[in-house]
């Protein structure tokens, strides 16, 4: 195998959750440009699918994957349809939320924020494991990243933001940081099987429209990073399909962020 072979996924099925977001949509085009059949998340069926089909147009492998991962039967429905199919790569990313503090948190917030973060990722691998399974009996390798943020391991600095409604929320870092001790707990159990499971915490990788309708936030952002810059969404792509791919096979429990240096300060 060339140094270049070891980063391809021709072959592999990867499940991407939030697949249609700014951050997801970029990391299902570098999944599919990288040979792997991408089965596209999320609830809206007309937002997949409009990514399939544009996957698809440019020749690349990509399918539908409409169902809602909070829901555990809609969930089990999905993988009973795949079942003695292998799954090589999960990837969870999906998360909804808002904005506030700790003063106007409620408690539902925290339930929320928690349940799509952690207990919805928990949910999606518990009904993904024989396909992880089948994958390491094929392949010797199976791999799961979970999508975190920088700010599950650092506070959100609350001058950036110009009102409570736009501030980052306590109950997402929160939920970020168990997710992240939730992944070191599963690349534990399930690494001596094979199955990798890894995090990635993106730093400010604020949406198109903020960059374009938000200019000095993002100003305020690319103060606070050592390379002076917002990441790009595209910036996620390499990583992601290291980590997916057979060049990190003895990369297990790991948590990289990609903030330009935000938390090195």
């Amino acid at each position: 195998m060339s140094n270049l072979e070891i980063f391809s996924l021709k072959g592999k099925t990867i499940l991407l959750t939030g697949a249609t977001g700014y951050l997801g949509s970029a990391i299902s085009w570098a999944l599919a440009r990288a040979g792997a059949n991408v089965l596209i998340n999320s609830r809206n069926q007309k937002r997949v699918q409009d990514l399939v089909m544009a996957i698809n147009a440019d020749g690349l492998l990509a399918e539908s994957a409409v169902f809602d991962i909070t829901d555990e039967v809609t969930v089990s429905e999905f993988f009973k349809k795949r079942a003695g199919l292998p799954l090589h790569c999960l990837i969870n990313n999906a998360y909804a939320g808002s904005g506030g503090t700790i003063e106007t948190a409620s408690d539902e917030d925290y339930h929320r924020s928690f349940e799509i973060a952690v207990v919805c990722s928990s949910r999606v691998l518990r009904h993904a494991l024989s396909g992880l399974r089948l994958a390491v009996r094929a392949c010797k390798d199976a791999s799961i990243i979970n999508i975190a943020s920088m700010y599950g391991s650092v506070s959100p600095d609350l001058r950036l933001y110009s009102s409570i409604e736009d501030s980052n929320p306590p109950f997402y870092g929160a939920a970020k940081a168990s997710l992240i001790q939730w992944s070191k707990y599963a690349a534990c159990q399930f690494g001596p099987e094979g199955i990798r499971v890894n995090t990635i915490s993106p730093g400010p990788f604020p949406s198109k429209e903020v960059q374009e309708f938000n200019p000095e936030f993002v100003a305020k952002l690319a103060n606070k990073v050592p390379m002076r810059r917002v990441g790009q969404a595209n910036e996620l792509q390499g990583v992601t399909v290291f980590l997916a791919s057979s060049a990190s096979s003895f990369v297990n429990g790991i948590n990289l962020h990609v903030d330009g240096g935000w938390t090195s300060w």
